[in-house]
């Protein structure tokens, strides 16, 4: 079942919600990875300064996970202006509506996702 204009306008509002929180939130993770740290120096005792770089080794893990859910926003985004939202990127088959509503980013089915990520495709 093909979606209609009016739940691809509803898609396309939640993408551009979603793409909108997510880039202010990697505005201020990139900006605070970014920072100095101001506490280095001698003084500050070695476990301190591990846990910093654990922090900050996560913060940057998780910007980098928060730049590819951009990335397939931006995707589902040009899916929509293409007129080929809601059609798998690899296998053509449609993707049901249960998992675009879970995942409005979603270019892919389950079963072409789980293809890809087990090397098969």
């Amino acid at each position: 079942m093909a979606l209609n204009k009016k739940e691809i306008a509803n898609f396309k509002s939640r993408l551009e919600e979603l793409k909108f929180q997510i880039s202010k939130q990697l505005q201020g993770s990139t900006e605070e990875v970014k920072k100095p740290d101001e506490s280095t120096g001698y003084s500050q005792h070695q476990a301190d300064q591990g846990t910093d770089d654990f922090d900050r080794t996560i913060s940057l893990e998780v910007t980098n996970q928060e730049y590819e859910v951009l990335k397939q926003i931006e995707r589902a985004l040009e899916k929509i202006e293409d007129e080929t939202y809601g059609v798998c990127d690899l296998s053509g088959d449609e993707i049901p509506k249960a998992r675009l509503e879970a995942i409005p980013y979603a270019t892919m089915t389950v079963k072409a996702q789980e293809q890809l990520e087990k090397g098969m495709i």
